[in-house]
């Protein structure tokens, strides 16, 4: 009887989304520029093995805008973007998004995203 309540309270555990860990690559600080735009790059892992990698989809999501990023050359688990800053604007918080695909019993892959935890960039005058 035991058994069969600690397998039914660790169900949702098990079957929980995606165990993904993002690791932000880009500085915390960067100079401004004149064309307001700054490069983040971020790196995915996860040992979710029914993770379709070739369906991940990253981007920068800033308040309630998306701006796409694009795989790093060479890697397959990496992405890179500009994030776009207002004039005057000191500093920024952002957090990155992964739409992706997981293969799941008996149906077609299924659809997921995860969120990185929030980023800080600080932007320094000249």
């Amino acid at each position: 009887m035991l058994k069969k309540a600690l397998v039914i309270l660790l169900a949702p555990l098990l079957l929980a989304g995606c165990t993904a860990t993002s690791t932000n690559l880009a500085p915390r600080q960067q100079v401004r520029n004149p064309n307001n735009l700054y490069p983040v790059e971020v790196a995915l892992s996860s040992r979710q093995q029914s993770l379709r990698w070739e369906s991940v989809q990253a981007s920068v999501v800033v308040g309630a805008d998306s701006y796409p990023m694009r795989p790093t050359l060479l890697m397959t688990n990496r992405w890179e973007g500009l994030l776009p800053v207002r004039p005057g604007t000191k500093v920024v918080e952002y957090r990155y998004k992964f739409d992706f695909k997981y293969n799941a019993f008996g149906t077609q892959p299924k659809s997921d995203s995860a969120f990185s935890p929030k980023q800080t960039l600080r932007i320094l005058d000249n």
